[in-house]
């Protein structure tokens, strides 16, 4: 069986988005997950200003199951500026629990030096000092912006610079709007697909005026692995 949390939270990495980098507000988004139709547990991802910055925290419980029985949780945050219209993040946090087991990973990016590097609980050559590009950002903010620049139709591409690892990300946003029910509530959405390599697929429902998707679903070799719902969301005047 595959770790939960480390997958779950590569799901989860492109998560929330307000609609407009311009227009970036605070809100909390509660989302139940779950594992081939079974409950596993609850995620909530926040946006929030913090000290002149922005920061976009998610955190992952595990609440059912053997991962509950073991105290599974994961986090992870990234402070972040809004420059123009890109998410530029400054430094990144990413803690995850098991047992008696702790892991943390901590990140900065130096804009000055144009350079990122990661520290603690992390691979020896993901050690390494990373070149910045303009528009680079962890995984977190990506899916920010997917939310933000989603259109049907429209290719998307990105940079993820994210825990020692520099790569292309690409989605590709569907033509049509479909249909989907959760709970009592149902939606026309976007779907964005992220063209990956591989066994793996994930998909994003995205829907114009609502801040974070309504839908995240990670396939493996054509089976449904991870799906996360969203249960309710509270933006800034709702606080």
């Amino acid at each position: 069986m595959k770790p939960f949390l480390p997958l779950l939270l590569a799901a989860l990495v492109g998560a929330a988005a307000p609609t407009s980098a311009l227009a970036l507000e605070p809100f909390v988004a509660n989302y139940q997950v779950f594992n081939g139709g079974k409950a596993l547990g609850d995620a909530t991802m926040q946006v929030k200003p913090e000290n002149g910055h922005w920061r976009i925290d998610l955190d992952i419980r595990a609440e059912h199951g053997m991962m509950s029985l073991a105290g599974a949780a994961a986090q992870q945050t990234t402070v972040f500026d809004v420059v123009g219209d890109a998410y530029r993040p400054l430094n990144q946090t990413m803690v995850r629990k098991v047992l008696f087991s702790k892991r943390k990973i901590e990140g900065n990016y130096d804009w000055t030096q144009r350079s990122a590097q990661w520290s603690g609980d992390v691979k020896e050559h993901r050690r390494q000092p990373i070149p910045l590009q303009d528009g680079d950002m962890s995984g977190l903010l990506i899916n920010l912006a997917v939310v933000r620049d989603a259109q049907p139709g429209k290719t998307l591409s990105y940079r993820f610079v994210d825990s020692g690892r520099a790569r292309p990300h690409q989605y590709v946003v569907q033509q049509e709007l479909e249909g989907v029910k959760i709970d009592d509530m149902s939606f026309n959405a976007m779907r964005v697909n992220r063209v990956q390599s591989g066994n793996e697929e994930t998909s994003i429902w995205v829907v114009d005026g609502v801040p974070t998707p309504v839908r995240i679903l990670q396939r493996e070799n054509g089976q449904d692995t991870y799906d996360l719902r969203l249960v309710e969301y509270k933006g800034v005047n709702q606080q």
